[in-house]
């Protein structure tokens, strides 16, 4: 799996939209879906913000991803 997929995976079971979550980590809902499509990767500041809004570890955010 890739972190982008990782991504979309943790948003969608969190029952939120990409607007939804860019607005909780403070990023535009382009960069939220350029991540989930692996266009970019998210910097380690929001990786950061998002292992908070999904409120699970640093191992259960990378866990599967290749």
């Amino acid at each position: 799996m890739t972190l982008g997929q990782r991504i979309k995976e943790l948003r969608t079971d969190a029952r939120l939209t990409q607007a939804q979550l860019a607005k909780l980590i403070e990023v535009s809902q382009k960069a939220v879906d350029y991540w989930e499509r692996s266009v970019n990767e998210p910097k380690a500041s929001y990786v950061i913000k998002l292992v908070r809004v999904f409120n699970i570890s640093f191992d259960e955010f990378f866990e599967d991803v290749d």
